[in-house]
C-alpha cells in the first residue's frame, strides 16, 4: 500500500519540478505591474502585446529564426552523406571522424566562440552574419550525423541493396528506399538542430555584432537595463512556440510513426 501511494507522489514531484518553472514564467508574464515578480500584481496581457512592439526582439527574432532554419539545413545537407558513409562503408578512423564531428558538443561554447572569433572573423574580417551562419551550422552539425547515423544503423542495408539488384541506381536507392525510412530521423535531426541554434548563447555571444543580434543575446541586453515582465511574456511565447513546433511534426508528419 505504501509503495502504491509513494509512486504517484514521486510522478507529481516530478510533474512538479519539471512543470512548475514554466508555469511561473506564464503566471508573471500576465501581471500588472511594473516590475518582474511572482506572484504576479494582477492579470493583465499587456507585457504579451508589448512584445510585439520592441523592435530589437522582432529584428533579433528574424535573425534566430534565419539561423535555426537555414543552418540546420545546412547541417544535414553535410550531416546525412557523412552519417550515411560512416554507417555503410568501413572507413578507416571512422571513430576519429565521429569525434571531431562531435567536438562542437565536447568543446565548451565560450571556447567555440572565441575561437571564431580570433581565427575566422578578426583574420578575414568576415561578415558577422556570415560567422554566424557559420558557426551555428558547426554546432548543429554533430546533432545531425548523430541522430541520421542512429536511424540508419537500425535500416537494414540488405533493403538498399535488393533495390540495387533490382535496377535502381546507388543514388536512386537512397532516394526511393533510404530517405522514406530515416525520415523521422532526418525530422528529430531538424527539431533537435533548430531548437539547439535558437537558443544558442555562449557562441552568438562573441560573434554578435552591431545592428546584428540573435534573440537570446537580446534578451540579455534587455535584461540589463530594464526589469520588466516582457522578459517573461516573451519566454513564454518562446516556449510555446516550442511546443507548437513537436506538435505539428507530431500532426501533419506522423513523427512518432518514424521513430
Amino acid at each position: 500500500m505504501t509503495l502504491r501511494l509513494f509512486s504517484p507522489l514521486v510522478l507529481f514531484l516530478l510533474l512538479v519540478f519539471l512543470i512548475g518553472p514554466f508555469l511561473i514564467i506564464i503566471a508573471a508574464s500576465l501581471s500588472a505591474g511594473d516590475t518582474l515578480a511572482f506572484p504576479p500584481q494582477g492579470l493583465s496581457l499587456r507585457w504579451v502585446m508589448k512584445v510585439f512592439t520592441i523592435e530589437s526582439f522582432r529584428d533579433s527574432f528574424a535573425m534566430s529564426m534565419f539561423l535555426a532554419v537555414f543552418g540546420t539545413i545546412a547541417a544535414l545537407l553535410l550531416g546525412i552523406p557523412a552519417a550515411y558513409a560512416l554507417s555503410r562503408y568501413k572507413l578507416p578512423a571512422a571513430e576519429t571522424v565521429r569525434t571531431i564531428v562531435s567536438l562542437p558538443i565536447i568543446v565548451p561554447g565560450i571556447i567555440v566562440g572565441l575561437a571564431l572569433l580570433r581565427y575566422l572573423v578578426v583574420p578575414f574580417g568576415f561578415n558577422i552574419t556570415l560567422a554566424l551562419f557559420f558557426a551555428h551550422t558547426a554546432l548543429v552539425l554533430p546533432y545531425a550525423v548523430r541522430v541520421v547515423s542512429a536511424s540508419l544503423d537500425n535500416l537494414r542495408s540488405d533493403i538498399e541493396e535488393a533495390a540495387v539488384l533490382l535496377g535502381s541506381s546507388r543514388l536512386g536507392a537512397f532516394f526511393r528506399v533510404v530517405m522514406p525510412n530515416i525520415r523521422g530521423g532526418i525530422l528529430a535531426a531538424f527539431i533537435l538542430g533548430f531548437v539547439t541554434s535558437f537558443n544558442q548563447v555562449p557562441v552568438s555571444l562573441f560573434l554578435s555584432g552591431p545592428g546584428v543580434r540573435t534573440l537570446p543575446i537580446d534578451m540579455l541586453g534587455y535584461m540589463e537595463t530594464t526589469y520588466d515582465p516582457s522578459i517573461a511574456a516573451l519566454s513564454a511565447l518562446l516556449a510555446f512556440l516550442s511546443i507548437g513546433i513537436v506538435f505539428l511534426a507530431e500532426r501533419f508528419l506522423g513523427f512518432s510513426r518514424y521513430v
